[in-house]
């Protein structure tokens, strides 16, 4: 072979490699890096979403009665936050100092303070308050909730109900885009809904098959793109945030229930109670790939990032075994734990 044609193989064998190279790493590398007891003794178990607050270097845990407030650098308890009847999630505004804690079973939203980690009131909601969120254009507070399939819209300042907004089915986990949209999962519609934070209406709802009830959402909020995971049918597509288009779709494990995409990397986790962490790549706005698939423990299906660290915090128990056939095992009390995964 002459030098000439040599040096065009080389060319297209860099441009070809190249081109792999930057379309996602082949595994990631992520793996178990602590597993700490958080447990009190006798206590029965219930916990839910992981709330990471990096400018505080804060991790929330929400567990029962309590939310466990952790040092992010050192994971050591540094307060927890109690008499609460079953806590879901959390939501930080620092601007107001405050934090707002959903307690479904009391049908309420807790207000503490960030400096002191101290209940400093309350506000009505409905039943089964649970994932809730702060929209930073609208300056709302917003919880879903579950059982009364409806949304409660909040003033943080004044502490007072807004606007409690019809979802037509129950909600699940939602984001914001940083202009005034909030995007949420509805399992009983199968479908996303697409929430202006100014008029306070529903303005789209975009049906999420091949993944049904959608539980768990993410977004690339650059580049427009929602990634939504559901339980049945299992899986996780990749939606346009603008004209509700599925991009594309992957199969995944049982039980989803968390979903976070990290800017930095590129990356989309999805956790699941199978005891998954699965990985995905956008390798382009239009084009993703499945990079990796972690094995955790079951019943590690709520998870959050800590964007300092690359570090993956999820949340489990130990378990007993199904009550009845189809029906999930009951965490065993006194178990409750945290778990990192990282590089």
């Amino acid at each position: 072979m002459k030098f000439s044609s040599l040096v065009r193989v080389a060319v297209a064998l860099f441009v070809l490699l190249g081109t792999y190279a930057f379309a996602g790493p082949p595994g990631t590398g992520y793996h178990q890096l602590k597993r700490l007891s958080l447990a009190n003794p006798g206590q029965k178990e219930y916990f839910d979403y992981v709330v990471v607050d990096n400018d505080a270097r804060r991790v929330y845990l929400t567990h029962g009665f309590e939310v466990k407030v952790l040092d992010a650098d050192s994971l050591a308890v540094i307060a927890t936050i109690g008499g609460l009847v079953r806590c879901h999630g959390v939501a930080i505004v620092k601007d107001l100092n405050k934090g707002f804690i959903t307690d479904g079973e009391a049908a309420k939203i807790v207000v503490f303070d960030l400096k002191s980690l101290k209940v400093t009131g309350s506000i009505h909601s409905s039943d089964d308050t649970d994932s809730i969120v702060y929209d930073p254009v609208s300056k709302y507070v917003v919880s879903f909730n579950g059982d009364s399939k409806n949304a409660t819209v909040v003033d943080p300042k004044k502490e007072t109900v807004v606007k409690v907004i019809d979802l037509g089915g129950g909600p699940e986990g939602p984001v914001v885009d940083g202009k005034g949209m909030i995007y949420d999962n509805n399992a009983d519609l199968n479908a996303i809904l697409a929430i202006d934070t100014k008029s306070l209406t529903i303005k789209d709802k975009w049906p999420t098959a091949p993944a049904g009830e959608p539980t768990a959402l993410a977004m690339d909020r650059q580049h427009r793109r929602l990634f939504c995971a559901g339980r049945k049918p299992q899986n996780m597509v990749v939606m346009d945030a603008d004209s509700g288009k599925i991009i594309q779709s992957f199969p995944i494990t049982a039980g989803v229930d968390a979903a976070v995409f990290e800017p930095a990397t590129g990356l989309i986790f999805v956790s699941t109670r199978e005891g998954f962490i699965h990985i995905f790549h956008e390798d382009s706005p239009d084009k993703y790939s499945e990079v990796d698939k972690v094995k955790t423990e079951f019943g590690a299906k709520t998870m959050d990032l800590d964007p300092k660290t690359h570090n993956l915090l999820l949340t489990t128990a130990d378990f007993g075994p199904p009550p009845a056939p189809g029906k999930n095992p009951a965490p065993k009390p006194g178990t409750f734990r945290l778990l990192v995964y990282g590089k």
